[in-house]
């Protein structure tokens, strides 16, 4: 049972759909089966459908060994519904599907998913404006000229221009690199880093670029704490107390410093349903919803880890500050609960690995339209959000000394077009550093007496010597 690697691209989820469809249908077996006295040719029971296809989806790389069976019965109820699969007697279009014995088949002609009508983002190019470019509303023509009382001298200088031997002065435009051209290079330059990795043409099918704030780049890679978790401006973003409480006592479980510890059996159990609440109840993903297509496609790149690491690296400095701090400060206690030994099941018959998954997996991905992949595409983001988490949420060192070398440079420019004199001082070039200072003849090496004599020998005991 191959299933095909479905790569980083615009509409992956509903490629994926499609990919597991086609392979539902052609590798699913059939059989005869009895219901009622009667018998049905090439059908299947709906265990025999979750047993087989909970295998595909977990051998597959686009899904991964972490699909349950429970997820399964979500994928089967929305075959159903979409009319992949009905049952023995052509009812369908309903998510009515169980893990029974209750027998289904396939239509003549399961429909595959069209590629859904987006409107194309429009492509910008973020260009950096050149020293020369005129600010707009202004020209050559409508130059500002204050009054000049007429007297000889300036009588000469209009004469010597209108006859040509004095060229015509021309007004040149010097920028200065603000705030907003550096949050522009931010922007432009992440963004180009983003569609490298990924290896698209544009980045217009994938992700709004309209809708990327350089102010939140800027603010997640440079503040930050010693830990590498974002601080906010605004106080009112934060968690609240309650919940950073809830979250550090189940993170240095049975080491609660904030709390008292625990008087009642289960109390790690309700602390950990509060701590759910709150993330089930949150207006927008953590990932947030513009960035669905862009963090799904990274989801392709997950056989190469370094480039897919890479990849989420720059994704996540796309969030706001808020969103990426609430990350941060998930995902350490994901990963603490999971690999603290002392920590009691929080949940009679799930580990607490598949625990985390499934709990928090909808508030750290979700698609604003119904995606019918959603949960399992979520499953397997956050499985390797788990394992990765210290290097994803990590700044990428090679695209901020980049950027930064980049603006210094600009900065560089900036000062020689103004201060052509002061730069060329400052900053004298290879010429001009031959011409202050000549090179000095270099001596000659001194010829050593030693270089001509015999190579040292080892020290040898002689019978000289008293034994």
């Amino acid at each position: 049972m191959e299933h095909r690697i479905v790569g980083p691209g615009p509409y992956r989820a509903t490629r994926l759909w499609n990919e597991t469809v086609e392979l539902f249908r052609a590798r699913m077996p059939l059989r005869k089966h009895r219901c009622r006295f009667k018998s049905y040719e090439h059908c299947f029971t709906a265990a025999e459908a979750v047993d087989w296809l909970h295998e595909l989806l977990r051998c597959s790389q686009n899904f991964g060994p972490e699909v349950t069976r429970k997820q399964t019965v979500q994928l089967l109820k929305k075959f159903l519904k979409n009319h992949v699969i009905e049952d023995i007697k052509g009812k369908w279009g309903q998510e009515d599907f169980e893990d029974n014995r209750h027998l289904y088949r396939f239509p003549p002609s399961s429909p595959l998913k069209p590629y859904p009508k987006k409107p194309l983002y429009q492509k910008e190019v973020i260009k950096f404006p050149e020293w020369n470019d005129p600010p707009p509303g202004t020209s050559q023509e409508n130059i500002p000229v204050k009054p000049v009382v007429m007297n000889s001298e300036m009588w000469y200088k209009r004469h010597s221009i209108a006859i040509g031997e004095v060229p015509a002065c021309r007004l040149v435009h010097r920028r200065q690199l603000t705030e907003a051209h550096v949050e522009e290079i931010w922007k432009s330059m992440t963004l180009s880093y983003l569609q490298k990795i990924l290896g698209l043409d544009s980045l217009e099918e994938v992700l709004d670029i309209k809708l990327v704030n350089s102010k939140f780049i800027i603010h997640n890679v440079y503040s930050v704490s010693k830990q590498g978790v974002v601080i906010l401006d605004d106080k009112s973003k934060e968690l609240p107390h309650w919940v950073l409480s809830a979250m550090k006592c189940l993170a240095n479980w049975p080491n609660c410093s904030d709390l008292k510890q625990p008087m009642y059996l289960g109390f790690e159990k309700d602390v950990f349903k509060t701590i759910a609440d709150y993330y089930g109840h949150l207006k927008e993903p953590l990932l947030t919803f513009h960035l669905f297509d862009a963090f799904v496609s990274v989801l392709g790149l997950l056989q190469k880890e370094k480039m897919a690491v890479e990849a989420f690296q720059i994704c996540c400095l796309l969030l706001p500050p808020e969103n990426r701090r609430k990350l941060q400060l998930l995902m350490r206690m994901m990963a603490r609960i999971c690999l603290n030994k002392e920590m009691p099941p929080l949940c009679d018959g799930v580990g607490t690995r598949t625990l985390m998954v499934q709990t928090f997996s909808r508030c750290i991905l979700c698609s604003k339209d119904e995606v019918d992949l959603d949960e399992l595409l979520a499953a397997r983001l956050v499985t390797f959000l788990m394992d990765n988490y210290q290097e994803i949420l990590k700044v990428p060192l090679a695209l901020q000394t980049s950027i930064e070398e980049r603006v210094a440079h600009l900065r560089r420019v900036q000062f020689q077009k103004s201060y052509p004199e002061v730069y060329q001082e400052r900053f004298p070039t290879p010429e001009s550093e031959a011409l202050l200072f000549p090179e000095k003849p270099k001596p000659k090496p001194q010829l050593l007496m030693w270089a001509f004599k015999k190579p040292f020998q080892p020290f040898q005991r002689t019978r000289s010597f008293r034994m």
